[in-house]
């Protein structure tokens, strides 16, 4: 549902900016608050997504362009993913492990 909405807001804003109603800065604002949540990845979450795309730690590590002892501590819950990397996973999540090779 959430999508629908989102996707009637940016198709009037997109005919109101073509229509010079809306100026491009206001364009860009909607588009960014209309980006998908990124929620918080559990240790389990990880693991179930690696395994998914049939990935090692270190193959995982090496796509998202940190170390494999990163990739570990998340799935042992000592460390939680975050900023770029928590997006990143949010991307494989959604798009598969192709958006970033």
């Amino acid at each position: 549902m959430r999508k629908s909405i989102v996707d009637s807001i940016q198709n009037t804003v997109a005919d109101l900016n073509k229509s010079g109603i809306v100026d491009d800065i206001t364009m860009k604002n909607i588009e960014t608050l209309c980006l998908p949540e990124v929620h918080d990845y559990s240790p389990e979450s990880i693991v179930s997504l690696r395994r998914q795309n049939h990935l090692s730690q270190a193959a995982l590590a090496a796509v998202l362009n940190i170390s494999p002892s990163t990739v570990r501590k998340w799935e042992q819950g000592t460390k939680k993913p975050a900023g770029a990397s928590k997006k990143l996973l949010d991307l494989v999540e959604r798009k598969g492990i192709e958006v970033l090779v």
